[in-house]
């Protein structure tokens, strides 16, 4: 497993590179966010980024909103001291995979990290076809019309989920657990906000829209019209 740990503050650094290197991890590591920025876009050197959101020179939410503009897809755990269901909201919305509240156990962290990478590696190899639209769970492509569609990691998650029930509707709440892994106790709109930035790319540029909202319930991906 190949690690990239973007931290400040020195102590947690050694201290989560201690960690996973004892399970045989591959780690590098940087205090800033300019120098972790420009490592993360090596896109095939990591598996997984460790990313703390307060950082010097560049902050952890412009690393994720950089990077997921750019087509990054590696999954991305953000750290953070601060504990408001805002602040964490923020984070999923920009494209983050999952987040820990400082201070947190190294057990807790490990185990978030593998389950994040074995969703990766438990697709079937399958291809599946609605209208025009196509998708290789295995290779992680979408194509529509022809056209390959470049998503961040949660969007692919959330079309598959979407695809792979075709006809199926799926509420806010279970869409937040299923793509999420998070039961919020308040309203947010990070499921929509996600949902309106894959409209935009498996929807808008093509004649037939294939994400459908259902009013008051979720939403569908249907070839007929909703």
């Amino acid at each position: 497993m190949r690690i990239l740990i973007i931290e400040d503050e020195e102590k947690t650094r050694k201290y989560l590179a201690k960690g996973f290197e004892s399970q045989g991890s591959k780690v590098t590591q940087t205090a800033d966010g300019e120098a972790g920025l420009q490592l993360a876009l090596q896109n095939d050197a990591y598996d997984i980024i460790i990313l703390d959101l307060m950082l010097p020179k560049i902050s952890g939410l412009t690393i994720i909103e950089i990077l997921r503009q750019r087509g990054c897809s590696i999954p991305i755990i953000c750290l953070t001291a601060r504990n408001s269901v805002d602040d964490r909201v923020k984070g999923l919305e920009m494209g983050a995979d999952d987040y820990l509240v400082k201070p947190f156990a190294f057990s807790e962290l490990l185990a978030r990290v593998k389950a994040l990478l074995r969703r990766g590696k438990n697709k079937k190899d399958i291809l599946i076809t609605i209208a025009d639209l196509n998708i290789d769970l295995k290779k992680r492509i979408v194509i529509r019309a022809g056209e390959t569609i470049s998503l961040t990691s949660k969007e692919f998650n959330l079309l598959a989920l979407l695809a792979s029930s075709e006809g199926e509707v799926f509420s806010r709440q279970s869409l937040m657990e299923k793509i999420w892994d998070i039961n919020f106790d308040t309203d947010t709109n990070v499921v929509d906000v996600a949902i309106k930035r894959l409209r935009k790319k498996v929807d808008k540029p093509f004649s037939k829209p294939l994400i459908h909202t259902i009013r008051g319930i979720g939403y569908v991906l249907d070839e007929e019209e909703r």
